[in-house]
């Protein structure tokens, strides 16, 4: 192979700079040339094609930082339709004239699904990117669980995907945190870092003015993130795999309340009540990628604490307020995705960014490169097929956290759940990362110099395919 292609699909994360930064070392040392397709998808789907050269005399472009979050190639969640064969043959056409022997797409499950398409006409790899840390499998017969439905049948606890009802039949598979396939995604670790960090400054203005805080944190389907956020030691975590028991919930906030005089709240995005239904999902319109878009789980969430405890509560508390005022909600939202990634990120990134490469130039096609983790080698890298992923539809599914990693009663981390964490967690900061906030947060030329987007210099670098 002499010249590859890298894009960036889906929603930002810190690590996707880290990511790309690798691939381009590694092709670097195998003096391959690499090309970044601008805007994902977006960009293959443009008959122009914008793309930028990331190593012109096998040398990775200065713009190029793996410190730097999000990503300088931009990115969208247009997706190619793997059953529209004429743009299909008109990508190929396009990846023709830019004598592209390989492709590296950088995303997550939604990506994984969308590169299928692309792979029948170039060897196409996926270096792995969310922060949701739903990429990947508990096990390897995970996806053999999975159930399709007629469809516009109504069934419980459903996640419809292109008009059918998927559910998942239960589990007989003895799990073991060893038998995971993509142990952790780079993404996740920083998020996680911001999310607990939040939630500990939250903590504060709860304390002091006696109130009941709701954190909410990202994670559709999976509770990754709302698990991670127990770092930042909140009374209660609620994740979307359990369904709320609002009864039981009340009288543990009560419980805090009367011992503390306040109480912090985390909760993912997609939490469900007891009927299996989302409590934000109160629109249906749904993102370009078909999910529906959550009104908020924490404002919802909110509301029923709000008629479960009422006014009296706090009155007979002694506060001299009602329990509106008492009860308020904050969302951590994108600067979950944003910013600096930390070491964790930054390593393991580029790590899996290089072994995409590798696998691309040991004639693979339709794989992912992953992230492995075994009590004996620690972390490692490793190689999957997609369709290791996919269910006898062929569709691949979120990965839920296994419902083992979460104590429904104490409304905490099992002890499963912490011996996931503390792998990735115990040396995820490095020195430089707490030293950059030292350094640069508060440098003085930030008063006075506005902010140079690197978007500015990338334009300057982007080409693009001659009209045909």
């Amino acid at each position: 192979m002499k010249r590859l292609a890298i894009l960036t699909a889906g929603g930002d994360t810190p690590a996707l700079n880290a990511t790309i930064y690798g691939a381009v070392t590694r092709a670097c040392q195998h003096k391959i040339e690499m090309y970044g397709i601008i805007k994902g998808f977006s960009g293959l789907l443009n008959p122009r094609v914008p793309h930028v050269h990331l190593n012109p005399l096998f040398t990775p472009i200065p713009e190029l930082d793996p410190t730097r979050g999000g990503t300088i190639l931009g990115a969208s969640r247009d997706y190619v339709d793997v059953d529209d064969s004429e743009q299909i043959a008109r990508i190929a056409e396009r990846l023709h004239r830019l004598r592209i022997d390989g492709l590296i797409c950088i995303g997550g499950d939604g990506t994984l699904n969308g590169m299928q398409a692309l792979s029948d006409i170039v060897p196409t790899v996926l270096a792995p990117k969310t922060i949701d840390n739903d990429l990947g499998l508990n096990y390897r017969g995970e996806p053999d669980e999975w159930i399709r439905h007629a469809p516009h049948e109504t069934v419980t606890d459903a996640i419809i995907k292109d008009g059918y009802p998927y559910t998942r039949k239960p589990s007989h598979h003895r799990f073991d945190l060893d038998q995971m396939v993509n142990y952790v995604t780079p993404g996740f670790a920083t998020a996680v870092y911001v999310s607990a960090s939040g939630v500990q400054r939250i903590r504060t203005t709860a304390e002091s003015h006696r109130r009941i805080a709701i954190v909410e944190v990202m994670g559709r389907h999976s509770g990754y993130l709302a698990l991670g956020a127990a770092y930042g030691q909140p009374d209660i975590l609620l994740v979307p795999e359990h369904r709320l028991q609002i009864d039981m919930l009340v009288e543990r906030i009560k419980e805090i309340y009367t011992l503390q005089k306040h109480c912090v709240i985390v909760c993912g995005e997609g939490i469900v009540d007891e009927h299996g239904q989302e409590l934000g999902a109160e629109h249906a319109s749904t993102d370009p990628a078909g999910n529906k878009i959550l009104s908020g789980a924490s404002e919802a969430l909110r509301a029923l604490l709000i008629q479960r405890l009422g006014d009296d509560y706090f009155t007979s508390k002694r506060r001299n307020e009602s329990a509106r005022a008492a009860i308020f909600t904050r969302k951590l939202g994108h600067t979950q995705r944003g910013g600096r990634p930390i070491l964790f990120d930054r390593f393991y990134a580029a790590q899996l960014g290089g072994h995409a490469v590798d696998m691309l130039l040991r004639g693979m096609a339709n794989a992912v490169a992953i992230l492995q983790y075994t009590r004996q080698r620690g972390f490692f890298l490793s190689e999957a097929q997609a369709n290791d992923f996919r269910d006898r539809w062929g569709y691949i599914h979120a990965r839920l956290m296994h419902p083992s990693f979460y104590d429904p009663r104490s409304l905490r981390p099992s002890p499963v759940g912490i011996d996931y964490l503390l792998p990735i967690f115990n040396n995820a900061l490095a020195p430089d990362d707490v030293e950059v906030l030292r350094t640069e947060l508060f440098d003085p030329s930030h008063l006075t110099m506005p902010y140079h987007s690197v978007n500015v210099d990338i334009d300057k670098r982007i080409r693009y395919l001659s009209e045909s």
